[in-house]
């Protein structure tokens, strides 16, 4: 199974100058100089994302903001993933390695069997 690990940044808000460009291609110009500079170190673009998130507000108040993110994965090598594997009882993989990666994956098949739902009431 290939792993990969991933990285994400926040997507551009305003495009870059150039002469002669209007306001949707200066936009693509800043977005395209972001991928090909993060496809330069192998970063594949993977998808983009649009995600709230609570931030402070003044002293004692937070406010919801709309954070615009790109998303790009980069496959694993070999020897990191044999170095970074571990299984726990659950028979779940985990890989945690340098940098602070966590990659999970869980075997194919079935779904464990549940028992009956508590009938207890609180």
């Amino acid at each position: 199974m290939q792993l990969y690990e991933y990285k994400v940044v926040p997507a551009p808000v305003r495009g870059e100058k150039d002469r002669g460009l209007t306001g949707a291609e200066r936009f693509a110009l800043a977005l395209s100089e972001v991928m090909n500079e993060l496809a330069r170190d192998g970063w594949e673009y993977w998808r983009a994302e649009t995600l709230p998130a609570e931030e402070r507000a003044g002293l004692a108040s937070k406010t919801t903001v709309i954070h615009h993110l790109l998303v790009f994965r980069r496959a694993l090598e070999d020897e990191e993933v044999s170095d970074a594997e571990g299984e726990d009882e659950d028979g779940l993989t985990f890989s945690s390695e340098r940098r602070g990666r966590l990659t999970a994956f869980a075997p194919e098949g079935r779904a464990p069997r549940l028992g009956p739902a508590a009938d207890e009431t609180f």
